[in-house]
């Protein structure tokens, strides 16, 4: 994959944007300064790859805005050691962020002609493909539970009861709720059957789906 001199230098700029809007982790700046989001991006929107916007990907799904990656991916609070979910992988450009902060990473997506491509694009990548999955996000992944850290890159009308029990004590997730617009919420796990949650603005997402066949 190609990651020219003139992409790194973008990438710079996109960074230094978002940093002026507030973005002030160190290890999520630092991913982003590493992962070369226009190789995650359709090559009719290469040339704005590094613009803070959203584009179409295939399925009827989005990358998202940088600024949205970047916000969320802060909110968990991530460490090296953190076992990681992610639920919607799409495009891979958040999975990529994740798995440059975090050592243990599994991500699950519905779409499967999605689900093809990434994990196509991930082995080029060197990144962990054998830790996407193809599955409903909304049931988890049971069988690696339970995770320090979730995070959800769709609109979900509610909070799936599944990824509350997933969650370890102590940990968080991060998960868009909402039918139209969406809520940030943050969940923190108090202990087995307390949960806290705070909102952290409005934002829209695709619809996270369900009930896969």
């Amino acid at each position: 994959m190609i990651d020219s001199s003139k992409h790194q230098g973008l990438r710079k700029r996109l960074v230094d944007d978002l940093i002026t809007k507030g973005i002030d982790s160190a290890v999520v700046i630092k991913a982003l300064l590493k992962v070369p989001r226009h190789v995650f991006i359709d090559s009719d929107f290469e040339s704005h790859a590094y613009l803070d916007k959203a584009f179409p990907i295939e399925s009827n799904q989005t990358i998202s805005q940088p600024y949205t990656v970047a916000f969320q991916t802060s909110l968990l609070n991530l460490v090296e050691s953190d076992k990681v979910l992610e639920i919607g992988t799409g495009s891979g450009y958040q999975t990529a962020i994740l798995m440059e902060i975090c050592k243990t990473v599994y991500t699950i997506e519905r779409q499967h002609k999605l689900y093809r491509k990434t994990k196509k694009l991930f082995s080029k990548l060197n990144y962990h493909s054998k830790n996407i999955i193809y599955g409903d996000g909304y049931k988890g992944l049971e069988e690696k539970q339970p995770f320090d850290k979730i995070l959800v890159t769709a609109g979900a009308e509610e909070i799936p009861k599944k990824l509350l029990i997933q969650l370890k004590v102590g940990g968080i997730m991060v998960i868009p709720v909402g039918k139209n617009i969406q809520e940030m919420i943050v969940v923190k796990r108090i202990s087995k059957l307390k949960f806290e949650q705070e909102n952290h603005g409005n934002f829209k997402f695709v619809p996270l789906l369900k009930d896969l066949n």
